[in-house]
């Protein structure tokens, strides 16, 4: 069992609240919440018909010290089960309810539940929680084959292949109907196929537009929804004083990377699923206000990433499959910019600084840079 590095916050944000765990379809949510449950505790889903009756008559015996709600936001009124649960024995019950894309979607509208819950989001296992010792072969496993918990435990390239599509699939015709009232589910499947090839790249809409056939504003909506159901994110420029970075571009990544096949695309994308991990951490357990950015100019010089918080930038990373040598973008906005470090990590064996450079493999970087 690898202990996942949200447990520890969630043990200790349920002795005084409510915990709403969201994250991506088979990330893990239902194995932390099982845990929390196994002892002096019910485990309630949704899905199950004897689990639904229990939780449509509000009939939770008040003995049990924790109750986990899984999938319960599909129940029209579950806030209202929560609420009362909370306000009448929240000072001995435990209440750890999780979820997905609408249950991440709530968590940023709020309503009567505010004060009365934290909310937690769970990412794809990291090097940090599958390895202790930061090995290169782990690294290599979370390359192959991504970081959600059944393909890379598994470690089966046929199931992994099955896994993904299936996925996918459950994504688009089940979470995306459920959420939305779109008819379009074939042309969104297509849009799903056309991502993998973008990342790392600048998004274009005007691309994605004449491949699809329909307008800007469609495929934008369409992208906000995926962002939505934990299968994509997006990452905007970030900008200084000092240089002439772009303003409106965006680039976009996948939660599952190994869907995208070009290894130096996909090694990136595992650095920004880690970086966006770490950020979300921070924001979730340590309240900081935490971004993920790229920095890139008019005159197309680029670094892969630059984490901020509270709207100050920590470092900036630059992504390299191979050993090479300092990128001459990294120098240039070393001088042009208040970053105090960079990184370029990559998946060689070499590690050395240069004033404020510091080049090193992924491994030493997930522990130096605190990745959870």
């Amino acid at each position: 069992m690898h202990e996942r590095s949200l447990v520890p916050v969630i043990a200790e944000d349920l002795a005084s609240k409510m915990v709403f765990i969201s994250g991506p379809r088979q990330v893990g949510k239902t194995t932390i919440a099982k845990s929390f449950a196994a002892k002096d505790g019910i485990y309630l889903t949704w899905d199950d018909l004897e689990d639904r009756d229990i939780i449509k008559r509000h009939k939770i015996d008040p003995r049990y010290k924790s109750v986990v709600f899984d999938e319960i936001h599909k129940y029209i009124r579950w806030r209202t089960l929560v609420k009362g649960l909370f306000d009448k024995y929240g000072d001995r019950l435990k209440i750890l309810v999780t979820g997905s894309a609408r249950l991440d979607y709530f968590r940023k509208g709020g309503d009567s539940l505010v004060g009365r819950y934290h909310a937690l989001r769970l990412h794809p296992f990291s090097l940090p929680e599958l390895d202790k010792k930061y090995r290169r072969k782990t690294t290599e496993l979370l390359l192959q084959f991504g970081g959600f918990p059944e393909p890379v435990l598994a470690q089966n390239p046929r199931q992994h292949r099955r896994w993904q599509r299936e996925r996918i699939q459950r994504v688009i015709y089940q979470d995306v109907r459920d959420l939305t009232n779109l008819r379009e589910l074939s042309l969104i499947e297509l849009l799903v196929d056309a991502l993998p090839v973008r990342v790392g790249s600048v998004l274009s809409i005007k691309s994605l537009q004449e491949d699809l056939e329909v307008s800007p504003n469609t495929v934008t909506h369409w992208l906000q929804i995926l962002d939505l159901m934990f299968y994509s994110y997006r990452v905007l420029p970030y900008g200084s004083k000092k240089i002439r970075a772009v303003k409106k571009s965006t680039k976009l990544y996948l939660w599952d990377w190994s869907a995208v096949q070009e290894s130096g695309p996909r090694f990136e994308n595992m650095v920004a699923g880690h970086l966006l991990k770490y950020c979300h951490y921070l924001e979730d357990s340590e309240g900081y206000k935490m971004e993920l950015r790229f920095i890139r100019d008019t005159d197309l010089r680029e670094i892969d990433f630059v984490v901020l918080r509270d709207k100050k930038p920590l470092f900036a990373v630059e992504c390299k499959t191979g050993e090479k040598k300092i990128s001459p973008h990294i120098k240039y906005f070393r001088d042009r910019t208040d970053i105090p470090l960079f990184y370029q990590v990559h998946l060689g064996k070499d590690d050395y600084q240069d004033k404020k450079i510091r080049v090193l493999p992924f491994e030493t970087f997930c522990r130096e840079a605190g990745i959870p």
